[in-house]
């Protein structure tokens, strides 16, 4: 039984969680690269032209099947939270000011984020250099991978941002 590649690379963006690389697709697929990068864009194509609230979206260095942003905040209410409140919060203030110094962050909310801090380090999501007696913090290249931003610029970072805060 021959499958279609088209459905192949459909179900792996389903099922990830996070974006998935090409090469990480072709590996597991075991499907040639040209076919790999062939239906990416072939499936993307077909959601764009579809009546479907999904999308194929580049997210980083990957792939991701992500809702259409119309659609999103519908999904959001049922979507398990992975990150709490206050840690997002955190993750916001460090990748719109970044690079940040740490203290500065503690002044501007408070001592909890040195929690915040460790957590979003142990996720990968911002890095950490030490400078005297504190940190700079800066998101990583994960960080947009993470929350589907197209761009792993810091100004790319604070554009999304900017515009997810006018509810764009």
């Amino acid at each position: 039984m021959d499958l279609d590649p088209v459905r192949i690379i459909e179900a792996v963006l389903f099922s990830s969680p996070q974006p998935v690389k090409i090469s990480d697709m072709e590996i597991q697929t075991q499907l040639p690269s040209a076919t790999v990068r062939k239906a990416v864009k072939d499936l993307t194509s077909e959601y764009e032209k579809k009546e479907t609230s999904l999308r194929v979206a580049k997210v980083g260095s990957g792939y991701a099947l992500l809702l259409k942003d119309e659609y999103a905040p519908f999904g959001r209410a049922f979507a398990p939270k992975e990150i709490p409140d206050n840690i997002l919060r955190t993750a916001t203030w460090i990748a719109y000011h970044q690079p940040v110094m740490q203290s500065d962050l503690a002044h501007a909310l408070g001592s909890k984020t040195y929690t915040d801090v460790r957590e979003l380090h142990d996720l990968g999501l911002i890095s950490m250099k030490k400078k005297g007696h504190s940190y700079v913090l800066s998101t990583t290249k994960k960080f947009p991978e993470y929350f589907g931003i197209n761009g792993t610029s810091p100004t790319a970072i604070k554009k999304y941002l900017e515009e997810r805060a006018k509810g764009n």
